[in-house]
């Protein structure tokens, strides 16, 4: 068995999958295999994984038509090996030591998860994100938290961060779950990670920055707010409320969907209406609050 997976879903990032690679051929980690899933690109990013093959056993490649970095994920989740999982966005890189140092510090713990920090940086035209991939500050580094701590934790600082490249997970962990990542949405990352810890029982923090997350002009989290983010976080809340995940599992809610919904006032008024119904539709006005309902409506982008 490989102690760490990684999982790597491509679609049209040759311009940086060189940098990618290069990081991951550097670890000082070697037990590990690179699952490389390639979404239906159109660019030359299956040539340049399959030049990195001819010289390292280690990776593999899926090829898939494209249907999302979420199909892409689950595919490489059904064939990893690893005793680890790590989900690495194909534009990062990762510190030559990260795999190993989370490797061994969850395995000496009995870790299902553990957690770790990210610097970014932007490509030209991107829009500036308002928040930062460093959560350790408020975390302790060798203390064993549940997943529902460590997210009240996130949640009480105002800074939860769910995109699963700041983690590593048991793949038995995550077997056991049975928890998947959605298909068909964005912010998939929002839904997976905080199942997870709803239903984790051992979570660590290593208190070292490991990834350095490029924000890219075409990206998700490189574009600016539209109706399509806003109708997929209430796809995120529709099946958190399946999970019966508990006090937690509400105050999540209480958390999410007023963030979302006040900058919502960024979407045209045209599709204000049907977002809002359904927002009504599903019992979430408790949720979003009074402030938020007032910005999504009253608060006006200069281009409406």
């Amino acid at each position: 068995m490989n102690k760490v997976s990684v999982i790597l879903p491509i679609y049209n990032v040759g311009l940086y999958l060189d940098d990618t690679f290069t990081s991951l051929m550097g670890q000082t980690l070697r037990d590990i295999e690179i699952i490389a899933v390639n979404d239906g690109s159109t660019d030359d990013s299956e040539e340049i994984v399959r030049k990195y093959m001819a010289s390292d056993c280690r990776i593999t490649l899926i090829n898939q038509e494209n249907r999302g970095q979420a199909a892409a994920r689950n595919a490489g989740m059904a064939v990893a090996t690893g005793e680890y999982i790590y989900f690495m966005d194909s534009d990062d890189t990762i510190h030559p030591d990260a795999l190993k140092t989370c490797h061994e510090y969850a395995s000496v713990n009995n870790a299902d998860m553990c957690v770790f920090d990210a610097d970014t940086v932007y490509e030209e035209g991107a829009c500036p994100i308002s928040w930062d991939y460093r959560q350790s500050r408020f975390l302790e580094e060798g203390r064993a938290y549940t997943g529902e701590e460590l997210l009240n934790i996130m949640m009480d600082n105002g800074r939860y961060n769910s995109v699963v490249w700041l983690y590593m997970v048991r793949r038995s962990f995550l077997k056991g779950t049975g928890i998947s990542f959605y298909n068909g949405i964005i912010h998939e990352d929002e839904l997976f990670s905080t199942s997870l810890f709803l239903k984790c029982r051992s979570v660590f923090c290593i208190r070292k920055v490991f990834v350095t997350h490029r924000i890219r002009t075409g990206s998700t989290m490189g574009t600016g707010f539209t109706r399509r983010n806003l109708d997929c976080y209430m796809t995120v809340a529709d099946e958190i409320k399946k999970l019966n995940g508990g006090q937690t599992a509400e105050r999540y809610l209480g958390f999410m969907l007023p963030i979302v919904f006040y900058t919502g006032h960024l979407i045209p008024l045209k599709y204000k209406f049907g977002l809002f119904a359904r927002a009504v539709k599903s019992g979430y006005m408790g949720y979003i609050g009074l402030k938020s309902i007032l910005v999504f409506w009253l608060k006006r982008a200069w281009w409406q």
